[in-house]
């Protein structure tokens, strides 16, 4: 499929993702080398695919053809997740075919380019998003369902599947109040404070002193800490 792609678009990197909840996802193909593999899929699988857009997207089961930046909250590019991780990526854009499986499972096939080669034009996107109800038809045949969790990750490395291991489950011991999750949840995400005060039907004050309660309660002053502290449950975990 990638050399049939090639033919329509250029990029410089494809990887198919399967997700079913939060559920560490299987890499299902990829074009990457090894170092690159480390970073896109070894680090990626470690945890920050739960902060992924795309995962989100997945999880929601979108279907079609999606570009990050549609997809991606207000604030994603100045996220610690986006400081810590993606920006290792060094890519200028990733798109996506987005393909539901039966069941929960989705398939998200990823075209990639990095900075050197700069964003997709307008007029592959259009012809990208033309082309997404075939793709998509394809991935159906290819991958028609994901492999078992004790068959598809090493089981020191698995998580539990479907949704038992929630974003939300990891603050579960911090003594945070549902709202607070809430609040982590959607900052790890990249959203600003606006965003979460419009998503949770309040005003900007409001999650601002949530905010502080949570960065008092878990004893860190910054992003960067509550990036690190997530990850550090994450670990924890497995």
């Amino acid at each position: 499929m990638t050399t049939w792609l090639r033919r329509h678009v250029s990029f410089d990197h494809c990887v198919v993702f399967g997700y079913r909840g939060a559920a560490r996802p299987p890499m299902l193909f990829e074009t990457f080398s090894p170092p690159e593999s480390h970073v896109f899929v070894a680090l990626y699988q470690e945890g920050p695919y739960l902060l992924d857009p795309f995962h989100h997207a997945a999880v929601e089961r979108k279907e079609g053809f999606w570009r990050m930046r549609e997809l991606a909250p207000d604030r994603f590019y100045a996220s610690e997740y986006f400081r810590s991780y993606y920006s290792q990526t060094r890519l200028a854009e990733e798109v996506g075919f987005f393909v539901p499986l039966p069941g929960k499972d989705s398939v998200v096939l990823s075209l990639m380019r990095l900075k050197a080669s700069g964003p997709f034009g307008t007029a592959d996107a259009r012809l990208l998003r033309d082309m997404a109800p075939l793709v998509i038809e394809l991935c159906r045949q290819r991958w028609r369902e994901l492999p078992e969790a004790e068959t598809a990750l090493a089981p020191k490395n698995a998580l539990p599947p479907d949704n038992e291991f929630d974003r939300t489950h990891i603050w579960e011991s911090l003594s945070l109040t549902p709202r607070e999750v809430h609040v982590v949840d959607m900052v790890l995400q990249g959203h600003s404070t606006e965003s979460i005060a419009r998503s949770l039907g309040v005003a900007s004050g409001t999650v601002k002193v949530h905010r502080r309660n949570i960065h008092q309660k878990l004893g860190i002053k910054s992003q960067a800490e509550l990036f690190a502290r997530f990850i550090e449950i994450i670990e924890s975990r497995r």
